[in-house]
C-alpha cells in the first residue's frame, strides 16, 4: 500500500499552493494551517508533509511556530522543510516537533554540513529532497538551478545511508498534469531499497492508483486534495 502524505506549504502563516514554485501563482486554501492538519489527521491521514516557502525563499526557517503549533495539536508524523540551512534551523525544527527534517538546497550547497547532521542525528530522521528541472537540482525555493545532476546526487546520499528521497518534478508542480511516472521508476529501479515519495503534478486519485500499482511507496499531494479531486473512498485510507 502506498503512503499517502498531504502537504501544507506556509507563507504567512497561511497554507497555500503555488505553480511551479512560482510564488506570484499563490492561492491561499486555509488560512489556518493547524485546523487543516487536523482535518488530516480525521480523515485517516498518518503523516504531513510541511513546507516553510517563506524559508526556502529566505534562506532560514520562518514558520516553525505554526510547525510547533501543528505537532502540539495533532499526532501526525511531520516532516519539515523549507529554509533549513544552519545548525540552529534544524535544531529548531526538531524542537518544534518535527519527525523529520527535508534537505534540499543544503546537500547540494554544503555537502560536509549535511553529512554530519545525517551522522548525528540520524539517516532515518533525514528526507532528501530531490527538486528536479531539466534533469539538475533545483535550490533556494526553485529559484536557482545548480549543476548537480539528479543521479549522481541521490547516489552521494544513498551511500551514506539515507532511504528517505522526496523527489518532485518541477515542471509539473501544481498544474495536475500527473506524476512523472517514468522517473520515479527510473530510480526505484537503480535503488529498490529507497523510500521514494513522488511529488508533483498528481492530479486525481487515479494518479496516486498507478503510482502504487508500479511500486512507488510513497507520494506527497496537495492542490488536487485542495481542489476538490481526491477520491478518499478510492484510496481507502482508514
Amino acid at each position: 500500500m502506498i503512503e499517502l502524505i498531504p502537504a501544507i506549504d506556509l507563507i504567512e502563516g497561511k497554507c497555500v499552493r503555488l505553480t511551479k514554485g512560482e510564488y506570484d501563482s499563490k492561492k491561499v486554501y486555509n488560512e489556518d494551517p493547524v485546523s487543516q492538519a487536523r482535518e488530516f489527521e480525521q480523515l485517516g491521514f498518518k503523516r504531513l508533509h510541511v513546507v516553510d516557502l517563506d524559508g526556502a525563499k529566505s534562506k532560514h526557517i520562518v514558520n516553525d511556530s505554526v510547525l510547533r503549533a501543528i505537532t502540539e495539536a495533532t499526532n501526525l508524523v511531520v516532516d519539515f522543510g523549507g529554509g533549513i540551512k544552519t545548525a540552529e534551523d534544524i535544531e529548531k525544527a526538531f524542537k518544534a516537533g518535527a519527525s523529520m527534517v527535508t534537505l534540499g538546497s543544503i546537500a547540494v550547497t554544503a555537502p560536509d554540513l549535511c553529512c554530519q547532521w545525517i551522522a548525528k542525528y540520524g539517516a532515518e530522521r533525514i528526507v532528501l529532497g530531490a527538486d528536479v528541472r531539466k534533469g539538475k537540482i533545483s535550490i533556494n525555493g526553485w529559484k536557482e538551478d545548480s549543476q548537480e545532476d539528479l543521479m549522481p546526487f541521490l547516489e552521494r546520499y544513498i551511500a551514506l545511508g539515507v532511504r528517505n528521497v522526496l523527489c518532485t518534478e518541477i515542471s509539473r508542480d501544481g498544474m495536475l498534469s500527473g506524476p512523472a511516472v517514468d522517473l520515479y521508476c527510473d530510480i526505484m529501479k537503480r535503488w529498490p531499497q529507497l523510500h521514494l515519495i513522488a511529488s508533483g503534478g498528481v492530479s486525481s486519485s487515479d494518479d496516486i492508483l498507478e503510482l502504487q500499482a508500479k511500486g512507488i511507496p510513497a507520494v506527497v499531494f496537495g492542490k488536487a486534495y485542495y481542489e476538490g479531486r481526491i477520491d478518499l473512498d478510492a484510496l481507502n485510507i482508514k
